[in-house]
């Protein structure tokens, strides 16, 4: 079945009324191109072009001259993204805040929630809501790459690097590591076998190889995504991790040390111009997410490292108190 068709399926299938990628409205957009491309270049053929630099009359009419590229098909997927992308945040969060809601609070959510106070369910939302957020990266990334293919160009692979700038990409978002944490987490609790579940959903698991921590998830039983739990400053598995807004994950102390604040101040007084140590990009501090799904499922899977972090972290965090504590009052008391 090709792709499209099972995308449509899987969106019409689903029980609450979901945005998604316009597949058909921009494939249509895409083949009234194709036809423009072959109408032009029959005309050109008819004038007497030489047959071998007809290849070369579709790259001339892509710099600026079709429908599509002058405003039409890069706007709709772009409002398209950031629709999908900020339901698939807000559902996440939600879903994740329930579950870890503890006291009064956890007794109003849940009370405000009946549907969703059987963990069961809690569980089935979260696997829903991940292969929500995976098939429609695919379809983006599928369409994108059909109009490269259209238009001889790489403005495809240039708009999803424009996405990824922008965080519209959903495959970036923190959310989708918090919500694969969440429903491995269930699925302990619940002590439900590690098998592969029937559907478009495969399989989601932490596994080690070669000691680094890799948080899998499978769907179409080919396509898989893989996260690597190391964080890139201290070269360990992650601990108290944190996601910045650019995708990449690291312990929140190493976060930081990177962003030249203490962990009294937290990441939020980072500089607005500090930049990610991996992607370089700037600004990507403030919005950063705590993965506390992420923290439990870690330390469940390996606490004896766990028990050797805590040791090693609360020495470093009681001196960074004491000496932003000490800092404070000798302003206070103006020495």
């Amino acid at each position: 079945m090709k792709f499209c068709k099972r995308y449509e399926e899987y969106m019409q299938g689903t029980d609450e009324d979901l945005p998604g990628v316009g597949l058909k409205k921009l494939k249509k957009m895409l083949k009234r191109c194709r036809t423009d491309f072959r109408a032009h270049e029959e005309h050109q053929g008819d004038d007497g072009v030489r047959d071998e630099t007809r290849d070369l009359i579709p790259i001339a009419r892509c710099q600026g001259h079709c429908q599509v590229c002058d405003g039409t098909f890069f706007p709709s997927l772009l409002k398209e993204m950031s629709v999908v992308v900020g339901c698939f945040n807000k559902r996440a969060q939600k879903l994740v805040e329930l579950h870890l809601a503890s006291g009064f609070q956890k007794y109003f959510k849940w009370f405000g929630n009946k549907s969703r106070r059987d963990h069961g369910m809690l569980m089935q939302q979260g696997k829903d809501l991940v292969t929500y957020a995976i098939i429609n990266a695919i379809a983006m990334r599928k369409i994108l790459k059909k109009y490269d293919k259209i238009h001889y160009s790489k403005q495809g692979q240039e708009f999803r690097s424009k996405a990824q700038s922008m965080h519209i990409e959903i495959l970036q978002s923190p959310w989708l590591c918090e919500l694969m944490a969440f429903y491995i987490n269930l699925r302990a609790s619940k002590k439900i076998n590690n098998v592969a579940l029937p559907g478009l959903f495969g399989d989601c698991s932490l596994k080690f190889n070669d000691e680094k921590p890799i948080l899998s998830c499978g769907l179409f039983d080919s396509v898989k995504l893989d996260t690597d739990l190391t964080c890139a400053i201290c070269l360990d598995t992650v601990f108290d991790p944190v996601s910045l807004t650019c995708g990449h994950i690291f312990c929140y102390m190493c976060c930081c040390s990177a962003a030249s604040v203490t962990i009294i101040d937290g990441l939020k007084a980072a500089n607005p111009k500090a930049k990610c140590p991996l992607c370089r990009e700037a600004g990507v501090y403030e919005g950063s997410v705590h993965l506390d799904e992420l923290n439990i499922l870690l330390s469940r899977s390996c606490p004896e490292y766990w028990e050797e972090r805590i040791q090693t972290e609360r020495v470093e965090r009681v001196l960074q108190a004491k000496k932003h504590w000490e800092s404070q009052c000798r302003s206070f008391m103006g020495i």
